[in-house]
């Protein structure tokens, strides 16, 4: 059968999104593969399908699934493209629209100035619900890869991060230590690596490598996570700009038990149909 997508991008990070709701699709595995395969397919770091509400309060089901084909909780960047794909298509007239992920509920909403702000919710700092292992709570945690100590904040923004502080993003050892992080034994589900540089209290500089994807052009919950690891450490201010390859966020947070928001641009790249 013939499928119908659109290809999105928030600062670069990219997606093949699928309308769940106007047609009968069946997402395995197999098929993100082979959708998210840059040379045999569409291309892209995630597929992001739009289904149904589960439940009454909600508008939309929003599932987010990575390269490798494993579904995810949380991905910034694409709920950021999936407002404005449901704008553009006019599936709804709400604004701001609620949509329910795997494991947490977002209000998105269209701003004047045609970005787009998430209410990301809460962050989770409690090692045992990111989930990170840690005996008890801290701001850094030693963390050992290959005989060598590294100290890493530990964040979940609905997905788990860690964040490791450098002096200069672009000699970051990303692919590497990237790797080697997001699997270590310690992030019992994987986790994504921020590699944040601290340029002043306004502004932050981050790579990341993400899970099951690799280092990306930009990452939301990522800027997310690098935020509020950066303001419980008071490097910065909040609002705090951060500048990832694909361009900027907005983060503004205002302390533990409050909702972050972040805001930035999402785009449609073109719309197409492919067999499955």
């Amino acid at each position: 059968m013939q499928m119908k997508f659109t290809k999105m991008q928030g600062l670069g990070n990219d997606f093949v999104v699928i309308d769940a709701l106007t047609q009968n699709i069946r997402v395995s595995a197999a098929m993100v593969r082979r959708l998210a395969n840059r040379t045999l397919g569409i291309g892209c770091d995630q597929v992001l399908v739009i289904e149904p509400p589960s439940d009454p309060d909600i508008d939309f089901n929003y599932r987010i699934f990575n390269q490798s084909g494993d579904e995810v909780e949380q991905c910034g960047n694409g709920a950021r493209c999936l407002a404005r794909y449901v704008s553009d298509r006019q599936l709804t007239g709400k604004n701001p629209i609620r949509v329910k992920t795997m494991n947490r509920v977002m209000d998105l909403e269209l701003t004047e100035n045609n970005l787009v702000r998430v209410d990301m919710g809460i962050p989770e700092l409690e090692p045992a619900e990111i989930p990170f292992i840690a005996e008890q709570r801290a701001l850094l945690y030693p963390i050992e890869v290959e005989g060598t100590q590294y100290d890493i904040a530990a964040v979940s923004m609905g997905n788990p991060h860690a964040v490791l502080r450098v002096e200069d993003t672009e000699t970051a050892p990303v692919a590497s230590l990237g790797a080697q992080l997001e699997a270590h034994q310690r992030f019992p589900n994987r986790v994504n690596v921020g590699f944040m540089q601290i340029v002043d209290r306004k502004h932050i500089k981050l790579r990341v490598f993400e899970r099951g994807v690799g280092e990306t052009q930009a990452c939301g919950s990522g800027a997310c996570a690098a935020a509020v690891a950066a303001l419980q450490q008071e490097l910065v201010d909040s609002p705090v700009t951060v500048h990832l390859k694909g361009g900027d966020l907005t983060i503004d947070w205002r302390g533990e038990a409050e909702p972050l928001l972040m805001t930035g641009a999402a785009a449609s790249v073109f719309h197409g149909r492919i067999r499955i």
